[in-house]
């Protein structure tokens, strides 16, 4: 990728700390169209928006936002948490009762700072593309005195790397993907196939969540996602599929 071109893309706050082959892997969408280099950037960057940023407020680029706010103030404002913020404690106590080991959250967003409802004693490794979101976490935890819990700056596309935190995790681990797949179909078709054929047989669980309504209608959506439905149930065993607020979740294990 042209370094002046990939320069042009991130000058705006938003996708500054965003990984670089993120960045290109957008463009590349775009980059052979039959249009202006302007209009081939200003499509990459409204992807990477709608990508990385559906849920955000740039308010949540600076950490210190923490200073002025407590952590239930910003989950519930927050796009993504606010509509799960009433559900946390039911949530985790569905999911993680009786657990002892560590959660780690792929594609995490802000959902580091709801460690407040999770059981005592369960370690929490929160992995983000925003590098400002990874920052805001690593603040929280850091004021909270938390040492068992961390954000990492990694993309989900660099899937040896992702593997590799995984495997290098021992004990109990469970795998959270909260919202995150239909943003990563966005760039790469299948994708989601894959990155959980390689992750399912290397925790003990993971579960999936995917919103049930539009986040500005508030209309239930209407899409059956069959081809997901069929390729878990043909792929893992499925633990669990239920609703909870406006969020589908569905446990996944290795068969």
């Amino acid at each position: 990728m042209d370094e002046q071109i990939y320069q042009k893309i991130v000058n705006k706050k938003e996708f500054s700390q965003l990984p670089p082959a993120d960045v290109e892997r957008v463009w590349k969408l775009f980059e052979k169209r039959e249009t202006s280099e302007e209009d081939k950037i200003k499509l990459t960057r409204d992807l990477l928006r709608k990508i990385y940023f559906a849920f955000g407020s740039l308010k949540l680029l600076n950490k210190n936002i923490l200073d002025k706010k407590s952590s239930e103030e910003i989950l519930k404002k927050h796009i993504s948490t606010k509509e799960r913020f009433e559900s946390y404690s039911e949530l985790y106590s569905k999911l993680l009762n009786g657990f002892k080991g560590r959660v780690i959250d792929l594609g995490a967003g802000i959902n580091g700072l709801s460690l407040g409802y999770f059981p005592k004693r369960i370690k929490y490794l929160g992995v983000e593309a925003v590098g400002q979101l990874v920052d805001l976490m690593n603040y929280f935890f850091e004021k909270a005195k938390n040492k068992n819990a961390i954000a990492v700056h990694e993309s989900l596309f660099e899937l040896e790397k992702i593997k590799k935190i995984i495997k290098e995790i021992k004990g109990e681990k469970i795998v959270f993907l909260f919202k995150t797949l239909d943003s990563l179909e966005m760039t790469e078709r299948d994708y989601s196939k894959k990155l959980l054929n390689e992750i399912v047989p290397l925790v003990d669980k993971l579960i999936v969540s995917f919103a049930t309504q539009s986040l500005i209608s508030k209309t239930k959506f209407k899409v059956k996602r069959y081809w997901f439905e069929n390729f878990v149930k043909k792929e893992f065993n499925v633990l669990g599929d239920f609703e909870l607020g406006n969020e589908r979740y569905i446990v996944l294990r290795k068969k």
